[in-house]
């Protein structure tokens, strides 16, 4: 499944903030957006939400911008319901 993500680098913690209506995640991230540090914590943060294994995450496009393209290895169904239960947490 190919997701749009909004990053916010240098935040507080890492956390999924919102869905925009488009279906864009925007996500806030400790590490900063130095040496490829907020892409690796974004991977790794997708797959722990997701309850993903580990590389089943990857970068498509926008690896020096806010907004990326990322590939999850996640059926539609199944990202949907993850995605429903965290926005009831």
């Amino acid at each position: 499944m190919i997701i749009e993500v909004k990053v916010k680098p240098g935040a507080g913690k890492d956390r999924l903030v919102k869905v925009d209506p488009s279906g864009m995640l925007e996500i806030t991230l400790k590490a900063k957006a130095e040496k490829n540090q907020a892409n690796e914590a974004l991977c790794k943060f997708l797959e722990k939400t997701f309850k993903l294994e580990r590389g089943s995450v990857k970068i498509l496009r926008g690896k020096t911008q806010k907004k990326k393209l990322v590939k999850l290895e996640i059926s539609e169904e199944e990202f949907s319901r993850k995605l429903k239960e965290l926005l009831k947490a």
